[in-house]
């Protein structure tokens, strides 16, 4: 059997099989999600959820030809099993193995790279408008997330294709959640929607008892439309342009079947109200779907797992310590974007519930809001993931630099995160933030810097971003902390040659150290500490005093703060050579950090290793 047969071979069996066949197969998958994801981590509730509306999917679609785009991207397992993927999901997410997020180069089935919330109606659409301009046929579906629906972008989306009258397909996966609870105006329209039988057994009663007479049913058309706006308190995406069609159950293959076929016979924009349950047919995670919304490893007979984050996680000593600052200061407030727990901040939320606001998957908006806290009075501290602040990058450039406001970011997750992959490694805060004048930004070593951080950022009239890794929070507390945060601290002495490292990069800077010490060379490490603006007197005592400087850092090589030192030492026609390492200049693919650092020569072996050769090269 060629390669392609083989990819086909189980997304083609699906639409020959009974429901009676397709049943059982959803109860496989299921087993075969527990088994595989229970062994490698990953996105399990959600895919839990969507088994039925993708066997559905792939029932009613040619994956292979018609266009599917899945928002975000997690709730793809299902799809990459029946699309050739089977075994190889035993890899995911593991090192050069399968993303856990849809990636065009595994599969032609995966049609747009995903990873981040509210993209797929903008996608689905292009490709709608591409097909029709090249006079070529093909259908074109969006499978979004309600969580996705606080998200602007997904509204421009609808308004711009629904206007459009041209062929499109838009699927919400309807579970009630995000990552966490789904907040806002949308969630309760969305709630009143599903709980809208009422009305749907209404109209069936009354298409049944007109069923002979279609001068009544016509003239009952007007009168229905009204009462469904009445009842249901809808009508927002039809005014759009979009044929309605919903809710439907999500986990009935035949009703979805049924709809999705009478959707691909519409020649205008459709959209598909599906209910799903996220977790569905694991009881622990229907329990808890934002436990088993990203899970590690976890063993499926108890549902017990090592934490996604484990206890005294950086998220957790930021969490504590906002707290307590909250406490002492009534001006303080939070604002995250659907990751409350995640950020650390239920802390915060659960002693000072008025103070705390979860904007939804609306980063842009997040940020504006901060803006407009700050310009009455108040000192908000957004914490949100490195890599999802990208998404509000202009509110962050034009509404809180532009304006000098006291706004405190706390990026949670810089740096390289693992195996989330290229979508998620935050390893471009540096350069970006570093760009914005007015700017600072401050990476903490270790914990308790952190919490010295943002005891100084909480009072200094401008925007200071924090930038600090996942995972458990080192403790670096036996080298005192120097006055304030803007002298850089010297962690280790030496001669002729120093590590310049920021963050979390100095603990392995440290270790570098340690390694090239045994070889008979005495490497200082020095903890940057503040990274925008650069204490330029300090850096060029450095200038003076070493004759090899490397810069280590967790962040894009590219306009970090290797660059930006290594350009000032030119600019002071220094002396001394300077080797910048950071992260190259690509996307960095998932795996554990640890591999992915010693793939990309930033582990402690590697620095010792390359400051070896590079002394021999400049001897």
């Amino acid at each position: 059997m060629n390669n392609k047969n083989k990819e086909n071979m189980l997304t083609e069996d699906v639409k020959y099989m009974d429901t009676r066949s397709l049943e059982l197969l959803a109860v496989q998958i299921r087993e075969k999600l527990l088994d595989d994801v229970s062994r490698t981590g990953g996105h399990l509730a959600s895919n839990l959820g969507v088994v039925e509306l993708t066997i559905a999917i792939h029932r009613v679609f040619d994956v292979f030809r018609d266009r599917i785009v899945w928002d975000v991207g997690h709730q793809t397992y299902v799809h990459k099993m029946l699309t050739g993927r089977w075994d190889a999901m035993e890899t995911l997410r593991q090192l050069d193995g399968i993303s856990g997020f849809p990636k065009r180069m595994e599969s032609r089935a995966d049609a747009f790279d995903a990873g981040h919330s509210g993209s797929s109606v903008s996608a689905a659409f292009g490709y709608a408008t591409a097909r029709d301009l090249k006079g070529e046929d093909y259908a074109c579906v969006a499978v979004i997330g309600d969580g996705a629906l606080n998200c602007g972008v997904s509204y421009e989306a609808l308004n711009s294709a629904g206007a459009s009258r041209t062929p499109l397909i838009v699927i919400l996966n309807d579970n009630e959640m995000s990552i966490g609870s789904n907040v806002g105006g949308v969630a309760r329209h969305l709630q009143q929607l599903r709980t809208s039988g009422r009305y749907l057994e209404l109209k069936k009663d009354i298409k049944h008892a007109t069923r002979n007479m279609p001068r009544v049913q016509r003239g009952l058309a007007a009168a229905r439309d009204a009462l469904k706006h009445t009842v249901v308190h809808g009508g927002m995406i039809e005014q759009m342009g979009f044929k309605y069609y919903g809710p439907v159950d999500g986990h009935d293959i035949d009703a979805l079947t049924e709809v999705l076929e009478a959707a691909k016979q519409q020649y205008r924009p459709v959209f598909i109200h599906v209910i799903t349950k996220k977790g569905k047919g694991f009881v622990p995670a229907e329990k808890n779907p934002s436990k088993f919304h990203g899970i590690g490893p976890f063993d499926p007979s108890t549902a017990i797992s090592a934490p996604d984050e484990p206890s005294g996680s950086y998220s957790d000593v930021f969490g504590a310590a906002l707290a307590e600052e909250a406490a002492e200061d009534d001006r303080i407030v939070a604002i995250t974007a659907a990751m409350m727990d995640a950020t650390g901040l239920s802390v915060m939320k659960e002693r000072f519930p008025k103070r705390v606001f979860d904007a939804g998957i609306a980063e842009q908006h997040a940020v504006s809001f901060a803006a407009g806290l700050a310009l009455g009075g108040l000192k908000p501290v957004v914490a949100i993931y490195s890599t999802f602040l990208q998404r509000a990058y202009d509110q962050v450039l034009t509404e809180v630099c532009l304006q000098n406001l006291p706004v405190v970011f706390a990026l949670d997750r810089s740096g390289v995160t693992g195996r989330d992959g290229e979508t998620h490694q935050g390893s471009f805060d540096i350069a970006y933030l570093s760009s914005m004048p007015n700017m600072t930004v401050l990476a903490p070593k270790d914990g308790p810097e952190l919490v010295a951080m943002l005891q100084y950022a909480l009072n200094v009239n401008g925007p200071v971003a924090i930038r600090y890794p996942r995972g458990k929070a080192s403790d670096l507390s036996e080298y005192a902390l120097p006055a304030g945060v803007s002298r850089p601290q010297q962690m280790k002495e030496g001669r002729y040659m120093c590590i310049l490292a920021a963050g979390s990069s100095v603990a392995d800077a440290m270790e570098a150290s340690d390694l090239l010490e045994e070889r008979g060379i005495h490497c200082a490490v020095y903890n940057l500490r503040v990274l925008k603006p650069l204490n330029e007197t300090f850096l060029e005592e450095i200038f003076r005093q070493y004759r090899h400087v490397i810069t280590l850092e967790d962040g894009d090589v590219c306009e970090g703060a290797g660059t930006r030192i290594a350009a000032l030492a030119a600019e002071k026609n220094a002396e001394c050579r300077i080797k910048v390492m950071g992260w190259p200049d690509r996307f960095i693919e998932h795996g554990s950090t640890e591999e992915l650092k010693k793939r990309y020569g930033l582990d402690p072996q590697s620095v010792a290793e390359t400051a070896v050769s590079w002394l021999e090269e400049q001897n």
